[in-house]
């Protein structure tokens, strides 16, 4: 399928603390990232806000910066109650609203929702079967929203390209970024997330990057990718080796930052998502991202 029409520009920012945040904080926050020039902010889906309901707020206090969801569980809602969330906001905000669908993971859609994950990419093409005959008998968006999927693997990767717009790999490299053009080919969007650190000391930067990193290294579809991508289980273990973590979160002065962004770009993604890491994770990352547009932008 065709790339969407949605125009993030090559960086944006992926940002799941802004659900810790009250919405005041939180519309501050996204025009913050407007006014520094990111075409998108991301946001995700677990046990917090709803996001369609989020970015709806965050789209209202905005004029341009595009809402992403990265992504959206699609065991959160039917195919036509999330064909409904995303049209009403594309008709709301023409152009300016980004879905992104996953399958999500084993202990939030079978140990929280109580729902049946035996087999989740076979749920996905069913599922974006039903989105497509979904009926929207309300006012039709001007611009004809987007779709990409969270993809990781080399089927999923695929389907991202065959029925959606493009993929949204989460927890990866430049490595996996140059593995998903080639299976997906040119016609399809890739846009990467980028996890990073800005300090220089070695010490303190992994352990900031650890701790970012804790909730992913036990899920079997990061690890299971992981090992696609040459690493071991005892890479992964005991909090992540300095090689896994020197290859997930990039860290060091603003320029090596951006060094790692252009690798991505180089590898074929079209827009890469910053999502910067800091130890006052209850805190938006504000001056991070000031300092970073001044290299990115």
């Amino acid at each position: 399928m065709a790339r969407p029409q949605e125009d993030m520009g090559r960086i944006g920012l992926w940002y799941g603390g802004i659900d810790s945040l009250p919405s005041p904080q939180a519309r501050e926050a996204i025009q913050e990232a407007e006014a520094l020039g990111y075409g998108s902010l991301w946001l995700a889906e677990a046990v917090g806000r709803d996001p369609f309901a989020h970015a709806g707020i965050l789209l209202s206090a905005t004029e341009r910066i595009v809402v992403a969801t990265g992504i959206a569980n699609i065991y959160a809602r039917d195919p036509m109650t999330m064909v409904a969330g995303q049209r009403t906001l594309a008709e709301a905000f023409p152009g300016r609203f980004l879905l992104g669908l996953g399958v999500s993971h084993a202990h939030l859609v079978a140990g929280v929702r109580k729902h049946d994950y035996s087999k989740p990419y076979t749920y996905m093409v069913d599922y974006l079967e039903r989105m497509a005959k979904a009926r929207f008998m309300a006012v039709q968006p001007t611009v004809e929203p987007g779709v990409l999927l969270a993809a990781l693997g080399p089927k999923m990767l695929e389907l991202s390209a065959t029925q959606a717009n493009g993929a949204h790999p989460y927890f990866t490299t430049p490595k996996h970024t140059a593995i998903a053009r080639e299976t997906m080919g040119n016609d399809a969007l890739l846009a990467p997330e980028q996890m990073v650190v800005l300090s220089t000391d070695p010490d303190e930067a992994r352990g900031i990057a650890r701790a970012g990193m804790k909730i992913y290294l036990g899920l079997p579809n990061y690890y299971n990718n992981l090992a696609r991508l040459g690493f071991e289980e005892s890479d992964w273990s005991d909090g992540g080796s300095d090689r896994l973590v020197d290859a997930i979160v990039a860290w060091g002065t603003e320029d090596q930052i951006a060094a790692r962004i252009a690798e991505h770009h180089d590898a074929g993604a079209d827009h890469v998502c910053v999502q910067v890491i800091t130890d006052t994770p209850d805190k938006p990352p504000l001056d991070e991202w000031r300092t970073l547009a001044k290299v990115l932008l």
